[in-house]
């Protein structure tokens, strides 16, 4: 139910929208003066402020710079009785959504509210698109024939309707992501927000905040109101991956979100209410973080209410012909190129490896393949070269010694380099994040930071 703040120092003004308002199913709050506005925007976040422009003390303007200041989603609607172009430029330049003149036409108003709140709607849903466009979240980007990946679909489709929170075990690069979205995709939630959030990539100090949300000045640098990803993901879904990497203080307010379904955001002064479907993911053995005392007993009972435990890539090794061919085919549609034919002393290569990073190291290995072959069949040769000696950086086929009359494309070439680089360091250390971080003289945060910017997952800490 969206919130709506009304700000007029007319009482019939007030009653007037207040009834129309609430009578279309809105949640109405309404304030006499300019200076009680500035008081509960501090304190709350509406979807929409209506506001008189003249009012004695602090006006209108103000109440609108004010509601965008708090929060600059919110959508202000400035109305008045002595109407002027200036005072129209002028509301309009502050950030509002639209002027209107009294007397004014009640369905007029109505009309207007509804495709400003629309609007602010459209604008939430196209920052979750943005948020999701680089993943692919249907049932059908699942890949595997083995047992031990039937079971696992057939208990996502028996879950998916459940409103009962989700654990998914495994190590990293299994594929718990795509796991929590099929969860989310295939349920009656499905037209609502799915939103992941990496706890052990957020540092400790701003996971709060992402998670709850702040209010303005609870803290330095809370220069507005944030909205938590609990609060975006109101309705549908979120996905805690990590979750075992969370310090007790963030697991004492998951547990309440969990029991109370609310939470309060930092400096907050209210609880809100959620209805979100958590599905959670790590790779650690929790049961052992709860014995030695470093993660919640009562938490973990809380998630592990439906455990889904994903089986390493050793451990289904008849998937691996079908996710060659898959990434395959998807690095090849998106190079633009035509993707190459695997040999059967290729794929032995393959069947034969131990796969620490599991399926995302097999995904950047056929990455890397698709980038660097000239199409045709890839040998035995080429592949154990590709798996165990990268092309290096520094010859000719990546990093030419000359520049040539054509011209060379820089930052392309700069981020070839350096995620290869960092895809070797990972293959040399044995997928050890730690040890890979060493041998390319980077500290463990911005070695994280790298492996997010090219979407290289897996591994072990």
């Amino acid at each position: 139910m969206e919130k709506i703040l009304v700000v007029d120092d007319e009482e019939s003004m007030r009653e007037v929208l207040s009834i129309m308002l609430e009578r279309t199913g809105y949640a109405v709050s309404s304030v006499a003066s300019g200076e009680e506005a500035l008081e509960r925007l501090n304190k709350e976040i509406f979807d929409l402020v209506i506001t008189d422009l003249r009012m004695p003390g602090v006006d209108g303007i103000e109440v609108l710079k004010a509601a965008k200041s708090a929060s600059p989603e919110t959508v202000v609607l400035v109305i008045t009785a002595f109407a002027s172009a200036e005072s129209a430029v002028e509301a309009m330049k502050q950030g509002a959504y639209d002027y209107l003149t009294k007397p004014f036409q009640i369905d007029e108003v109505q009309l207007i509210i509804r495709n400003a709140l629309e609007k602010r709607r459209l604008t939430t849903e196209n920052r979750l698109l943005k948020r999701e466009i680089a993943g692919q979240f249907s049932f059908s980007q699942l890949v595997g024939q083995s047992e031990a990946m039937q079971k696992v679909f057939d208990l996502v489709r028996r879950v998916a309707n459940s409103k009962s929170n989700v654990l998914i075990c495994g190590e990293s690069g299994t594929g718990k992501e795509l796991v929590a979205r099929a969860i989310h995709y295939n349920s009656a939630r499905s037209a609502m927000p799915f939103v992941a959030v990496n706890c052990s990539a957020v540092p400790e100090t701003l996971l709060e905040s992402e998670l709850f949300g702040h209010m303005k000045g609870s803290f330095t640098g809370a220069m507005s109101n944030k909205v938590g990803l609990f609060e975006v993901a109101n309705g549908g879904t979120i996905f805690l991956d990590e979750v075992g990497d969370t310090p007790p203080a963030i697991q004492a307010k998951l547990l309440r979100v969990i029991q109370e379904r609310e939470f309060r955001r930092i400096g907050g002064s209210q609880d809100i209410k959620v209805d979100v479907r958590i599905v959670a993911a790590t790779n650690k053995d929790l049961e052992r973080a709860v014995a030695e005392g470093s993660f919640r007993r009562d938490l973990y009972y809380r998630l592990d209410v439906i455990p889904i435990h994903l089986p390493p890539l050793r451990m289904r090794v008849g998937d691996i012909p079908l996710l060659v061919n898959h990434f395959l085919e998807r690095f090849a549609k998106e190079s633009g190129k035509p993707a190459p034919t695997l040999s059967q002393e290729a794929m032995r290569v393959l069947l034969e490896q131990e796969w620490r990073g599991n399926v995302r190291e097999l995904e950047n290995l056929i990455e890397r393949v698709v980038a660097f072959s000239t199409g045709g069949i890839v040998t035995e040769e080429e592949m154990r070269t590709w798996l165990h000696r990268p092309v290096s950086p520094t010859s000719k086929s990546i990093l030419p010694l000359e520049l040539t009359d054509d011209g060379v494309d820089l930052e392309s070439l700069i981020s070839r380099i350096e995620k290869d680089l960092l895809l070797q360091a990972l293959e040399r250390s044995k997928w050890v994040k730690k040890n890979a971080a060493r041998l390319l003289r980077l500290n463990t945060r911005s070695f994280r930071y790298r492996l997010e910017k090219y979407a290289i997952k897996g591994g072990r800490d």
